[in-house]
Order: structure tokens, then C-alpha cells, then sequence
């Protein structure tokens, strides 16, 4: 990435940053604006926030029009890449072309976001390792995105109606059996996408889990789908085999007005030699394969795409022990355009800070150190 303006985001007037270098280093105090800055690179790449649903929140309070600009190389291509927030709603425009469909636009500038929230990607909840699949098999398949928004208007739609069914005490629903089809098509579609990520992300995080832990343990990633069969059975059997199990929870469902199985139930499971890290692995076991699961998902998206992505280090170093650190740092020293914020620069060592272009926060202002 080349460059970044913003216009009214957050708490940010204004912000023209040239920015071809490496790494860049954003210091400050906590609740200046550093984060705002990462959120609008995140934005750009993936047109919409990590924080927020609601677009309004990233307009200036007292502002009606919040803008994101990058000018992004990708070899000899070059992008310019915007977004722009009003009341009314959100534009995606890559090239000066406004993009209907996210689908077509993400992929534009590759992001991986590690954030103190993704330490939770082990021990937190299903629904924040199926954002992590969701997120990063989007930037490697555009399709993905646009079937796994179709399942979502899907769900919302069936959900209603099995609430409607379970007012009306009535198990019968010719709607209902064309929404199943639907939904048995879109299911299958991720499904396969998220076995096949899987399978590629596993090979990656196996060996950066081994090189961090110096051999010492082995990483597993497992997934856990609802219809537990699934994995087991032949893909060329889901279509029957998920239409059976719809139509044996169909009662349970409609009496609960909510969808029982499907890839937006699904989890994962990390083990470390066998150990099940999210109910037994120790603090460090869990922020080392979170950290190993966010280094492969670098190597992934090259091996995908031909290009690195932009790494966006989310005050996350204060987190993470000197020999993770370490290994981060030097994971990604050389190949990965890299932007950090954090509260202060202790535990980064010299090398690295001689090669970093450094500025300081404070209350949206952003200055850059000699």
C-alpha cells in the first residue's frame, strides 16, 4: 500500500499518510485514535468495519460524510481503492467505479487484523472462529462471500417463518421445502470452501505452532460441523444427507423458531498434542496457536493470491511474551507490509525500530517522529 487518506473517520479531521514503507509504528496513549486508523485500512480491504455494523458510528460526530482512501500496488496494477460513509448508507468504489456486490471488491487489498480480541480465537466463543473462517476464506474466494450472504438472508427468512409455522402449531410448509433447497445448495457451497481453507491453513499452522513452541507440541485444527456425519459421508451425498436430518429436526425447529443445524452452528476445535486448548490449554498455549493461526493465514493468502497481505497489529504486542514477539517480528520482517499500534515501544527491538517510520497520537492527530 502506497497510500492512505482519511476525511472525517472517527475521531480523525484529516490524515494524508505516504506510506510505501514496511512497517509503520503508531504510539500513543489508549482512546486517541490509534485503532481508527487500522479500522479504516480494515475497512478498505474488506469494506466494512471490524468494530461496528453501523457505519454512522465511523463519521465524525458532528460531520454527515466520513471518507477512506488507499492507493494500493499490486505488482504492475495499481488501485485506488475508497469508501464513503454518509447517513444514508456506505459506497465501495475500486478505480473509481462504485462496486455493487462486497463479493467483487474484496480481494482488492488483502488484510490480516490481529487484535487482542483474536487471543480469544481459542478459548472464545464458536461464533468468533466461524468470523475468522468467514473473513479470510472471503479475501481468497469471492464467491464465498456472496454465497455465505445469500445463507445469511436465507436464515433470516426461515427463521421467520418457523416462528410463523410455531404460532400456527402447523409442521406442513410448502415455503418452507423451497427454502430448504436453498438452503441445502448455499450449506453445501461453504461447507466445501471451509474444508478446503481448513486443509491448506492446517498444513501452515502446523509448522509456524512447531518453530514458535521450538518441536515441542503438535497443532490440530478440527471442524466441528453440526451435522457431525458430514465428514464422514461422501460429498456427493450432503444434498440427501442434510435434507434428512432437516426434515427429522423440523418439529424441534419450528418449535424453537430457529435453524438447529448448518454451517452458521458449526465450530472448531485446536488441540496441542491432543490437548483441547480451549477448555485445557494454559494462557500461553492459547495466545501461541492463536498467533500461529494469524501467521498462517499470511502464508495462506500469498500462496492464494501471489501477494502478501497488509498486516494490521492491533496494540496486540503488550500482549504477547518476548519470545512470541520475537517470532512475530521476525516472521514477517522483510516480506509483509506491516502497521502497529501500541502504547509504547518497549520489547521492540532496535533493528526494528531503526527500519519503522514512527508517529504519535493524540486525539486524532497524527505526527510523525524524526
Amino acid at each position: 500500500m502506497e497510500n492512505l487518506n482519511l476525511k472525517q473517520f472517527r475521531n480523525i479531521a484529516e490524515l494524508d499518510l505516504h506510506c510505501p514503507e514496511e512497517l509503520h509504528l503508531f504510539v500513543g496513549p489508549n482512546a486517541q485514535g490509534k485503532t481508527n486508523i487500522l479500522e479504516s485500512l480494515y475497512l478498505l480491504a474488506l469494506g466494512k468495519s471490524h468494530r461496528t455494523r453501523t457505519h454512522r458510528e465511523l463519521i465524525r460526530f458532528g460531520e454527515k460524510r466520513a471518507v477512506a482512501k488507499a492507493s494500493v500496488r499490486k505488482g504492475e496494477q495499481k488501485l485506488r481503492l475508497e469508501v464513503q460513509m454518509t447517513e444514508k448508507g456506505k459506497k465501495v468504489s475500486r478505480n473509481g467505479i462504485e462496486q455493487p456486490r462486497l463479493s467483487q471488491y474484496i480481494g482488492s487489498l488483502p488484510a490480516v487484523l490481529f487484535a487482542p480480541e483474536d487471543l480469544a480465537l481459542v478459548k472464545g466463543s464458536p461464533q468468533i472462529r466461524r468470523r475468522f473462517l468467514d473473513m479470510e476464506i472471503g479475501q481468497v474466494s469471492p464467491a464465498y462471500v456472496h454465497h455465505l450472504t445469500q445463507l445469511n438472508k436465507l436464515l433470516t427468512q426461515r427463521n421467520s417463518l418457523l416462528k410463523q409455522l410455531g404460532q400456527k402449531g402447523t409442521f406442513q410448509s410448502a415455503l418452507l421445502n423451497v427454502l430448504d433447497e436453498q438452503f441445502i445448495q448455499f450449506s453445501i457451497d461453504l461447507w466445501k470452501k471451509r474444508l478446503a481453507f481448513l486443509s491448506s491453513l492446517r498444513k501452515w499452522a502446523r509448522g509456524i505452532h512447531q518453530a514458535i513452541t521450538r518441536g515441542l507440541e503438535e497443532l490440530e485444527i478440527e471442524y466441528l460441523p453440526s451435522l457431525p456425519s458430514l465428514l464422514d459421508t461422501d460429498p456427493g451425498e450432503w444434498p440427501l444427507l442434510l435434507q434428512r436430518e432437516l426434515e427429522k429436526k423440523r418439529e424441534k425447529e419450528i418449535r424453537r423458531g430457529t435453524t438447529l443445524i448448518g454451517p452458521q452452528r458449526d465450530d472448531l476445535r485446536l488441540t496441542a498434542n491432543g490437548l483441547d486448548l480451549h477448555l485445557y490449554g494454559s494462557q500461553g498455549q492459547q495466545r501461541t496457536a492463536a498467533l500461529s493461526l494469524k501467521l498462517a493465514e499470511i502464508e495462506l493468502i500469498y500462496q492464494e493470491t501471489g501477494y502478501y497481505p497488509v498486516l494490521l497489529l492491533d496494540d496486540v504486542l503488550s500482549e504477547l511474551d518476548d519470545s512470541r514477539k520475537t517470532h512475530l517480528l521476525e516472521a514477517i520482517r522483510g516480506r509483509v507490509q506491516t502497521f502497529v499500534t501500541t502504547t509504547n515501544l518497549e520489547g521492540i527491538d532496535q533493528e526494528t525500530l531503526a527500519k519503522a517510520r514512527i508517529y504519535q497520537v493524540r486525539q486524532g492527530r497524527i505526527t510523525e517522529l524524526g
